[in-house]
C-alpha cells in the first residue's frame, strides 16, 4: 500500500504534470512558438514591452495571428500606446479570420475611447449596430460565447445591442449632445435595462432640465426596480444624482449653445437608421421592431 501511494504521488509530480499545471495556473498556451513566448512574457514574466515584440513576431510568422494582434493591442493600450494599437489593427486585421473581426472591432472601440477619438468611436458603434440589424453578427446564431477574466459566458444579440447602444449614448454624452444620448439610452433600456444606463439616462434628462422625468428614472434605481440596482457603484451614483437633482442646480446644458439637435445626428431617428440599413432580404431582428415607433414618440 505504501509503495502504491508513493507511485501515485510520483505520477502527480511528474515533469509533464507540472508543465500542464503551470499552463493552467498562468493561463499560458502550450508550445514554443512566438505567440506562446509572448503570452509567457505578458502573463508570467510581467514584461509587456517584451510581449509586444514577441506578438509582432507572431503576427509576422503567421502564428495565431487572430489572438496575437488582439492581445498585442490590449497590451499597448495598457502602456498608453493606444494610437499605435489602432494603427496596428487597421494594418493587419486583413490577416485575421472573419471570426476575429468582431473582437477586433470591440478592441478598436475601447482604443478610440481611450484616445478620446469620440467621432471614430461613434462611427464604429454605428457600423456594428448596422451589422446586428442586418443579421450578420454571431454568424447567424442568437448567442455567442464571450470571455472575461478567464471565465466564459453567453451573450445574446439582445444584450449585445443594448451594450452597444449604451456605449453610443456615453459617446454622445462626451460630445455634450444630451438629447441624442437620451434617445439612445431610452432604446437601450427598452431592450435590456440596467442600473448604470438608467443613471446615465437620468443625467441626460437633468441636463435638459426635465427634472421630474429624471427623478422618476433615478428613483427606480434606488427602489431596486432596475436590474443591477444592487450594485454599490450604481446605487451610489443614483444617490449623488438625486442629491444634485434636489438642489436643482445641475451643470448648465450646453447642447443648444453648441448647435446640437436631433437633426444633426445619427439619432435624428433610429427609424431613419432602420430605413437606411434595411437589407435586401428581410432579416430584421425583433428588437428593432421596438425602435420603429421612434418617430411617433418624438411627435408626442
Amino acid at each position: 500500500m505504501r509503495r502504491e501511494s508513493m507511485e501515485g504521488s510520483s505520477k502527480k509530480t511528474s515533469p509533464r504534470n507540472k508543465e500542464n499545471l503551470f499552463h493552467v495556473i498562468h493561463k499560458v498556451p502550450a508550445g514554443d512558438g512566438p505567440y506562446v513566448r509572448a503570452k509567457h512574457a505578458q502573463l508570467v514574466q510581467k514584461d509587456p514591452e517584451a510581449a509586444i515584440v514577441l506578438f509582432w513576431k507572431a503576427i509576422n510568422a503567421g502564428d495565431r495571428v487572430d489572438s496575437a494582434l488582439k492581445d498585442m493591442a490590449v497590451v499597448m493600450k495598457q502602456l498608453d500606446r493606444s494610437e499605435e494599437a489602432i494603427e496596428a489593427i487597421k494594418s493587419f486585421r486583413r490577416l485575421c479570420s472573419k471570426q476575429a473581426q468582431d473582437s477586433l472591432d470591440n478592441v478598436l472601440i475601447d482604443l478610440y475611447k481611450k484616445c478620446g477619438k469620440i467621432d471614430e468611436q461613434i462611427e464604429m458603434i454605428k457600423r456594428k449596430l448596422r451589422l446586428i440589424y442586418q443579421g450578420e453578427v454571431f454568424h447567424g446564431k442568437p448567442t455567442k460565447t464571450a470571455r472575461s477574466h478567464g471565465k466564459k459566458f453567453q451573450v445574446s444579440v439582445k444584450q449585445e445591442t443594448s451594450r452597444l447602444l449604451g456605449n453610443l449614448g456615453w459617446a454622445y454624452m462626451q460630445k455634450l449632445n444630451y438629447m441624442a444620448a437620451e434617445v439612445v439610452y431610452q432604446k437601450a433600456q427598452m431592450i435590456d435595462p440596467d442600473a448604470n444606463k438608467a443613471c446615465n439616462l437620468g443625467f441626460c434628462l437633468m441636463k435638459q432640465a426635465r427634472f421630474d422625468e429624471a427623478q422618476s428614472v433615478i428613483q427606480h434605481v434606488l427602489e431596486g426596480r432596475v436590474p443591477g440596482s444592487e450594485d454599490c457603484k450604481a446605487r451610489k451614483r443614483a444617490e449623488e444624482l438625486l442629491q444634485e437633482l434636489e438642489s436643482r442646480q445641475p451643470i448648465p446644458d450646453l447642447s443648444d449653445a453648441l448647435g446640437f439637435n436631433l437633426d444633426d445626428d445619427f439619432v435624428k431617428g433610429l427609424e431613419q437608421m432602420i430605413n437606411e440599413w434595411a437589407p435586401s432580404r428581410s432579416k430584421r431582428l425583433p428588437i428593432f421592431e421596438e425602435i420603429s415607433s421612434f418617430r411617433d414618440q418624438l411627435a408626442c
